[in-house]
């Protein structure tokens, strides 16, 4: 079948991740809004792990794409 259902899924990590990665450098410098997270700038720290797996997933869905391809 030619569904893959890695790139939708990557596409919207990927966005989130960046946004949320924005997000959390923009507003690094604002502690009273992390005082619930016990200082930590948790907007920065789930949006690179969500931008490092959106990549992972857009990265495996080429790889076998192109594997397919070869075969």
């Amino acid at each position: 079948m030619g569904l893959d259902i890695k790139i939708p899924i990557g596409l919207m990590f990927t966005i989130l991740g960046l946004i949320l990665t924005i997000l959390g450098i923009v507003t690094a410098g604002d502690t009273e809004m992390y005082e619930q997270a016990l200082g930590y700038n948790i907007n920065l720290f789930s949006g690179i792990i969500m931008l490092v797996f959106g990549c992972f997933m857009l990265f495996t869905s080429q790889l076998f794409k192109k594997k397919k391809t070869e075969e």
